[in-house]
């Protein structure tokens, strides 16, 4: 038996179009014209034949659950690009917050921090964290 490549996640287009129907329980014409609305947008191979992720897959579910609550294709349309915008954003916070403490860590005199359910925040010399439950992290001051 052969190990799965390295590679594969939850983005890689691996499944047709008639295995990716029966996945989500839809027929593969509803596949296509979700695809046409631009709803779910399937990877294209060289011969310009669907091939859907497994994030696809759970994209399609996500329609088809919107649509049996009543949802129009459209008002579907605009919900999964807002989710889409939410995703992209918070990834891009997280980045930032990242960033941020790092910067924090390299300026000198800054060596207390407090981490809680709000991030990481630099601390005044023998201040405490506003919130309970905060870990407090101290390094020594470089000495000049």
């Amino acid at each position: 038996m052969r190990a799965a490549p390295s590679g594969f996640d939850e983005t890689s287009p691996i499944f047709s179009i008639a295995a990716a129907a029966e996945l989500a329980g839809l027929h593969a014409q509803t596949l296509r014209q979700y695809d046409r609305l631009g709803l779910v947008e399937p990877a294209r191979t060289a011969g310009n034949t669907r091939r859907y992720s497994m994030r696809d897959v759970g994209r399609l579910k996500q329609v088809q659950l919107l649509s049996s609550e009543g949802v129009s294709l459209e008002g579907i349309r605009r919900i999964l690009a807002m989710s889409d915008e939410n995703r992209e954003l918070r990834a891009r916070v997280r980045h930032l917050e990242a960033a941020l403490a790092d910067a924090v860590m390299q300026q000198h005199g800054r060596r207390v921090f407090a981490a809680g359910s709000a991030g990481i925040t630099t601390l005044r010399a023998g201040a405490r964290p506003s919130k309970p439950g905060s870990v407090v992290l101290w390094g020594p001051q470089p000495r000049g």
